[in-house]
């Protein structure tokens, strides 16, 4: 059994307003996977289902082989973390370090280790590019910053799985490359990132599986290669190839997603040049 399962899943708000339909996704730990599609398309529903904010109107949502139906947000989020797309609606303390260690802190309780915590913190910081700002206010730092403050008090926890949601937006390269390194972390831990974004080109780069969605539906669960290759898929989520792989295309290159793709297909095309060979150092 998957560790964390949608099973036709349907979700309505309140107002009457459907948000998703029939979904059905399951993830295994150790995974990185991108959930892509225009806004609207039912992604933020879907994560937050995953975690119990929400709880399935139809359908069943599993987490580590239990339904979420009638059990606490709080029990769930501690094997699914999510981080919201907005820090503001999840920062509260009032320095980087009371942030990052309020979760454990009151899971600990009365016989908090407070040099384990701290330990615990000084890594989480490390590894978000914090180390020389946890006495800092969160909201004295620059929205992207404020945004690893979340990610760090979210991952400090070891949750399973970890949800960042848009994780990119307003960050960098520097940003960039750091969510890029810190995924790769958590799954070599042996646990989950399950991503929402825009980003396509932050998808083609460090992930290998995403999942499409739109109109409250899933299209496709395939790796990232596929997914922006299907023309018919892209065109119905109304989503655009990376910027490489649209240049690719230009010139005929199908299956391309990355600069070290575009490289490795041109230096096949000169390897397989009638009479070209490669130039030697004097040469070069």
């Amino acid at each position: 059994m998957a560790y964390l399962e949608l099973n036709d899943v349907t979700f309505a708000y309140p107002n009457g307003f459907t948000a998703i339909e029939h979904v059905s996704m399951s993830f295994e730990l150790g995974e990185a996977v991108a959930i892509i599609g225009q806004n609207g398309a039912g992604k933020t529903t879907t994560v937050k289902l995953m975690n119990g904010l929400l709880k399935p109107t139809q359908g069943t949502v599993t987490v580590d082989g239990e339904p979420t139906e009638g059990r606490s947000t709080a029990s769930i989020a501690a094997k699914v973390g999510y981080v919201f797309q907005n820090p503001n609606d999840q920062i509260f303390q009032d320095s980087v370090r009371k942030e990052i260690a309020y979760g454990l802190v009151k899971r600990a309780g009365r016989n908090a280790d407070r040099a384990a915590i701290d330990a615990k913190v000084r890594d989480a910081a490390e590894w978000c590019g914090l180390t020389d700002e946890l006495d800092t206010h969160p909201y004295d730092l620059p929205f992207s910053m404020r945004k690893f403050v979340t990610i760090a008090a979210t991952m400090v926890m070891d949750p399973q799985v970890l949800i960042l949601d848009e994780p990119t937006a307003g960050q960098d390269r520097t940003g960039t490359e750091r969510l890029g390194r810190l995924i790769e972390h958590v799954r070599g831990q042996g646990r989950t990132v399950i991503t929402i974004t825009h980003d396509m080109e932050f998808v083609a780069r460090e992930f290998r599986r995403g999942i499409v969605m739109a109109n409250k539906h899933m299209l496709m669960d395939a790796p990232v290669a596929d997914i922006f290759w299907n023309d018919e898929v892209l065109a119905q989520a109304n989503l655009q190839r990376p910027y490489i792989a649209q240049l690719a295309e230009t010139r005929g290159l199908r299956g391309v997603l990355t600069i070290d793709d575009l490289l490795a297909r041109d230096a096949q095309a000169f390897a397989g040049a009638p009479g070209a060979s490669v130039p030697s150092a004097a040469e070069a």
